[in-house]
Order: C-alpha cells, then sequence, then structure tokens
C-alpha cells in the first residue's frame, strides 16, 4: 500500500508522538491525584522508566499504547508497510517490557499495566471505572496486574 502522504508530511507527524505525557496517561494521572495518590514520574533508576512511581507503596504503573507495545486487541494492526522493520521494533519493546516486570517484580515492586484499549476506541471502559480499578489494585497486595478494554459481546 502506497502511504498517502509525503515523506516529510509522514516524518512531521511520527515526530509529533511523545512517550511520555500521553492523553490516556494524564487522565489516569489526574484522576489517582484527585483520589488523594501522590506519585513520581517516569523515575529514571527503575527498569523500563515507569509511568508513576509509587515508591512508598511500592508500586508502579505503566501507561501503554496498543499500537507500540504490541498489544493484542483492535487498536493494535500490524503494518503493511516495512513489515519486518515494525515487527523487530514491536517485538522488542515487548521483549523490553516483560524484562523490566521482571527485573521490577524480583526487586519487590508491584507492577500495574493499563492499556490504552481501556481509555480509548471500541472496548474502552468509562473512565471513572479504570480508576477505581487502579485504585483497588494499589490498595491491594496483587503483584501484576493488567487493565484492557471490555470484552466485545
Amino acid at each position: 500500500m502506497v502511504d498517502v502522504v509525503t515523506p516529510e508530511k509522514r516524518s512531521r507527524m511520527m515526530s509529533g508522538i511523545t512517550g511520555k505525557d500521553t492523553r490516556p496517561e494524564i487522565l489516569i494521572r489526574r484522576g489517582l491525584h484527585a483520589r488523594g495518590f501522590r506519585f513520581r514520574l517516569h523515575q529514571p533508576g527503575l527498569p523500563g522508566r515507569p509511568d508513576l512511581v509509587f515508591a512508598s507503596r511500592r508500586c508502579v504503573i505503566f501507561v501503554n499504547g496498543c499500537f507500540w507495545h504490541g498489544h493484542r486487541c483492535h487498536l493494535f494492526k500490524w503494518p503493511s508497510t516495512r513489515r519486518q522493520w515494525w515487527r523487530d521494533k514491536i517485538n522488542g519493546t515487548r521483549r523490553r517490557d516483560r524484562r523490566a516486570i521482571k527485573a521490577l517484580t524480583d526487586d519487590g515492586w508491584r507492577v500495574l499495566t493499563i492499556w490504552e484499549c481501556a481509555l480509548k476506541g471500541k472496548t474502552r471502559r468509562p473512565h471513572e471505572t479504570v480508576i477505581n480499578q487502579a485504585v483497588r489494585w494499589l490498595e491491594g497486595k496483587k503483584q501484576v496486574h493488567e487493565i484492557t478494554g471490555r470484552e466485545k459481546k
């Protein structure tokens, strides 16, 4: 399939994609902050550089984009161009994610991953529901957990 935009425009579009302070991440931060939780952002000393770090609770939260992290949901579709390059990139991200979660749990941290599909798209949940699930996880004991979009009916 031929790209419908010029290489220069595609470059500008791709350079606008950020790895932090995304809309889903800010939504989660605001919701948890409003509930009284305090956290640090993108702490560089931790594996995977988690989006939110609750040091006193030894908990971290990753807010992952479904495309960039290769989540198996409706928001992820393998690109039809440069297939091998994208497979290598996304599979590399998946491997890094697994290594980071293992390193964090081995060091006694609890890890929550909130997927973009929980907040966006046809399987999104109400934002309050996602925040409530995150609060229950923070107050609970579960070591590793994921919040995804709801199952299609």
